[in-house]
């Protein structure tokens, strides 16, 4: 079995055709939704692009494998995965898989997608890298102009001074397009492949629709901001949520530009998503041509979400809102039929299901549970909640979170935790954490983190222990045993480290 994963980076799932959006036109996605499974519940483990791509390589999640920040704004973690660690492509490499990798690695610093065994360009960072010399010798070949760039779109930050780029005019035809030239290289690899006899695993990760918006004329004007709905959230006021988001939305900027230039970017963010939908439009319809349809199974997804406006934020950040933990989940396996299914399901599970369908063994993914036999319409036990994790941006933030079918718990130790009605309240505007009808809501969901934390040998539970209604503790949070009652005398509790890291505490 071949395998095309496609991925885009920051991306609403709300701006798809296929996942209800009314104006944007992205019919090649759609096309692949609807010969495919959609997941309509899809999360990343973590909103962040190098902690997500790293529990995407690793089949684990952010805490085990430990690379928790971008470098660009790296605090103090780990800049590569560990030399140890299991990765995806040495089983797909032991199974004499060819591995390409074409767009943005952003996975560590010291080590790039060639130490793992890709092929491809190696194109480091986290935005378009405009200067690269394949890139530049792309556009020479073809005669194309260089980047260039005018209007910038900003605001002022807090302490004067301009706020980060938004986006801007890219005075370049679609050919001499970063995106176009990534789908050229994929489309160039597909047809090597095509040639050989051995499996293939090809990812070509765009950087977009990342912000800024950098757009030929014909993109950034494509739709008409009257046609843009601002998001409900944009009347977030902050009351009763932790103070850090309003921090962040003075860190972006925000309440410094006009609502309508707001308007306008969503719009413009809205085009950059249809140039992407062209671009893979074209390595499916290669796909086709050489006749590897029938034998490849097609991924599309994204890293995380962004907030274009969503609670006066923009990027992504501190705060474990839908609009950047939701992202899109499509999945065609040759053979299975077009569905759509409701499970609460991980980015990470995307390892182990790359893993079955190219018959590896998928015990080293711990965190990763196989989207096989949902693709192929079988009703396995599945888990009905769903857990991720935050570690910082900018700055150390640790947050935990728990989402069931309706509620959703966060956990932020530093200030005031959150608790939404995901029914009656889809924008997350009321922080229900301390309101006493949401009593048995918080505390079941508030003891079902502590106990999947506590399983997997996350030890941000041992703060819930102690902080927290999790019901009566049945280890010594102080790893002591200082004051012994008559009963217990000379007893010392010990934790042990069993399967996939599950640390138990016995007498």
């Amino acid at each position: 079995m071949n395998l095309l994963f496609l991925m885009t980076d920051q991306h609403r799932v709300d701006t798809l055709g296929c996942y209800g959006n009314p104006h944007v036109a992205t019919p090649n996605l759609d096309r692949l939704a609807a010969t495919g499974t959609r997941f309509d519940r899809f999360y990343t483990p973590t909103a962040i692009c190098t902690p997500a791509r790293a529990s995407l390589l690793t089949g684990q999640a952010p805490f085990r494998h430990r690379l928790l920040a971008n470098y660009e704004r790296n605090v103090g973690y780990l800049e590569d995965l560990r030399e140890d660690a299991f990765t995806f492509p040495e089983a797909l490499a032991a199974r004499d898989y060819r591995l390409g990798l074409i767009g943005k690695w952003h996975g560590g610093t010291r080590r790039n997608a060639a130490s793992y065994g890709f092929e491809g360009p190696d194109l480091p960072g986290w935005h378009n890298p405009v200067d690269h010399p394949d890139y530049l010798a792309y556009l020479e070949e073809h005669g194309l102009p260089p980047y260039r760039i005018s209007d910038p779109v900003r605001g002022t930050t807090p302490g004067g001074n301009p706020g980060n780029l938004l986006a801007a005019r890219l005075h370049q035809p679609v050919e001499a397009t970063f995106e176009h030239y990534l789908a050229t290289r994929a489309i160039e690899h597909l047809e090597r492949y095509a040639a050989g006899e051995e499996p293939f695993f090809l990812a070509t990760h765009f950087f977009g629709p990342h912000l800024p918006y950098l757009l030929p004329d014909a993109y950034y004007d494509l739709y008409d901001p009257e046609l843009v709905e601002l998001p409900p959230s944009v009347a977030e006021t902050f009351e009763g949520k932790p103070p850090v988001q309003r921090n962040y939305s003075a860190h972006w900027a925000f309440d410094t530009i006009p609502i309508e230039t707001t308007r306008k970017l969503i719009a413009v963010y809205w085009g950059y998503v249809t140039l992407i939908d062209e671009q893979i439009g074209r390595i499916l319809t290669r796909l086709d041509e050489l006749g590897l349809s029938e034998d490849t199974s097609v991924f599309f997804t994204a890293d995380h979400g962004e907030f274009t406006g969503a609670h006066r934020l923009h990027d992504k950040g501190p705060a474990m809102y839908e609009d950047i933990y939701r992202i899109p989940g499509i999945i065609r396996i040759p053979g299975a039929a077009p569905q759509v299914r409701d499970e609460l399901v991980s980015l990470t599970d995307c390892t182990a299901t790359i893993l079955e369908l190219a018959g590896c063994d998928p015990s080293p993914a711990v965190d990763s549970r196989s989207l096989v036999p949902l693709v192929k319409g079988e009703t396995p036990d599945w888990p009905g909640e769903l857990v991720a994790e935050f570690h910082g941006h900018h700055f150390p933030y640790p947050q935990r979170m728990i989402r069931d079918d309706r509620y959703k718990l966060v956990v932020n130790p530093e200030s005031v935790n959150e608790l939404y009605d995901l029914q009656a309240d889809p924008h997350e505007l009321a922080n229900r954490y301390t309101h006493p009808e949401f009593k048995e809501v918080r505390a079941r969901l508030m003891r079902r983190l502590y106990e999947l934390l506590r399983d997997r040998g996350d030890n941000f539970y041992h703060w819930m222990t102690s902080m927290y209604d999790i019901g009566v503790s049945d280890y010594d949070p102080s790893l002591s045993a200082f004051e012994n009652d008559d009963e217990n005398v000379g007893t010392t509790w010990t934790a042990t480290a069993g399967p996939g890291g599950t640390l138990t505490e016995t007498p």
